[in-house]
């Protein structure tokens, strides 16, 4: 069984479905910094441009979830589990007008379940 890079939360999920629902299908690219911090941002699939600087780590309640590469090369082995809390953080992402955040809580995978790690593309 492969070990999976990000995980999701019942309370991320239910926001997931309810953006979902009113933008159609989603993705996410957890963000390097600049204006709006370091955190998830969620957008209509598509509307984000992914390109060979970033790196697919998987589905998380269907949506797609990217990082760039040099971001990437510091989280290789954590788990990230997606959340939402409230609070309005300064951001394009999709929740943000709703007083609530996507976020990501990290731990360090164990040796054992770095070996068993999803491949990323």
């Amino acid at each position: 069984m492969e070990q999976k890079r990000v995980l999701v939360t019942e309370k991320a999920i239910e926001w997931i479905e309810k953006l979902r629902a009113e933008h159609g299908e989603l993705m996410f690219h957890q963000s390097g910094g600049c204006c709006d911090g370091s955190k998830p941002m969620c957008y209509p699939e598509g509307e984000f441009r992914i390109g060979q600087s970033d790196v697919f780590l998987g589905k998380v309640h269907g949506c797609g979830f990217y990082m760039a590469k040099y971001q990437f090369e510091y989280w290789q082995y954590s788990e990230l589990t997606l959340d939402i809390i409230d609070g309005r953080g300064s951001s394009f992402s999709l929740e943000a007008p709703y007083g609530v955040r996507f976020t990501v809580y990290s731990r360090l995978f164990t040796e054992e379940e770095i070996k068993q790690l999803e491949p990323v593309s």
